[in-house]
């Protein structure tokens, strides 16, 4: 079986019956979708070519500045219910996604939601970083996760980037960031997340009080911590698709951060 037909049967698998839309999140302010890609690195070598997970770096412009996240963003109720129905079209994304005959037959609601996501997290990641929707193979829905810091639901759908060599960040983007799967299954690349928090800062005092568990990307002279609702659900990703589970945390080494002043609020 393929990679791309793997990833697409775990997550089929899981959610074959399962409703994953709270009807209370549609057109809400507070839910956000966003775009879990998978692909190789660009202008990799074949022989250095394997599955990544791309990411993007926030930058000092919005809140949490310097985070690892997944391109995407709020709902655009009205624009993005028209765009929702362009992708019922034949040969979009969704529509040559394999689970689609039998999602639309069985699951309409459902299947509505999903492509109002759909179209909300590629419109938001054409946006951030030039993201081209026609090289994309979409795989399926994960679970979506709650913010501990913010009232908000974010909806992550995966997707395979199939040939795009080249993107184009906006003021919202620092860079984007590729992990190769094999380090995300490699327990030892995990760790304790401590932070520190700027004294005056008194709406992130709470953050300075627990250990987060994070993943640690090195990649030459530079490195990367990958905490908060990314990881989590890069960890659901793991474990769906590869029966991946998280290292006990008491065992893991602790790492220390520090938070700007500006982290909940944005801005330079």
């Amino acid at each position: 079986m393929s990679f791309n037909r793997k990833i697409i049967h775990a997550l089929d698998e899981r959610y074959h019956q399962d409703y994953l839309f709270s009807k209370k999140d549609i057109y809400s302010p507070d839910t956000s979708a966003v775009l879990f890609l998978l692909g190789p690195k660009p202008n990799a070598k074949e022989s250095l070519s394997e599955p990544c997970l791309l990411l993007t770096k926030r930058s000092a412009r919005v809140k949490q500045p310097g985070d690892l996240c997944c391109p995407g963003g709020s709902i655009s109720s009205r624009f993005d219910t028209f765009l929702a129905k362009l992708l019922y079209l034949p040969g979009t994304p969704l529509t040559q996604w394999p689970c689609w005959p039998d999602w639309h037959k069985k699951r309409p609601r459902e299947m509505r939601n999903l492509a109002l996501f759909f179209a909300t997290s590629l419109r938001e990641s054409f946006e951030e970083i030039g993201l081209n929707p026609f090289g994309l193979k979409f795989l399926g829905p994960l679970p979506s996760q709650r913010l501990v810091m913010f009232k908000r639901v974010i909806y992550p759908l995966v997707c395979w980037v199939s040939y795009q060599k080249r993107f184009y960040l906006n003021w919202e983007v620092n860079k984007i960031v590729f992990i190769p799967l094999k380090k995300l299954l490699n327990p030892s690349n995990y760790a304790r997340y401590r932070v520190k928090v700027n004294p005056s800062d008194k709406t992130a005092k709470h953050l300075s009080s627990n250990d987060y568990p994070c993943f640690i990307h090195k990649e030459q002279d530079d490195s990367e911590v990958l905490w908060g609702a990314t990881f989590r659900i890069v960890v659901d990703f793991l474990d769906i698709a590869f029966g991946f589970k998280f290292p006990d945390t008491e065992s893991l080494p602790v790492i220390f951060g520090t938070l700007g002043e500006n982290y909940l609020t944005g801005g330079i």
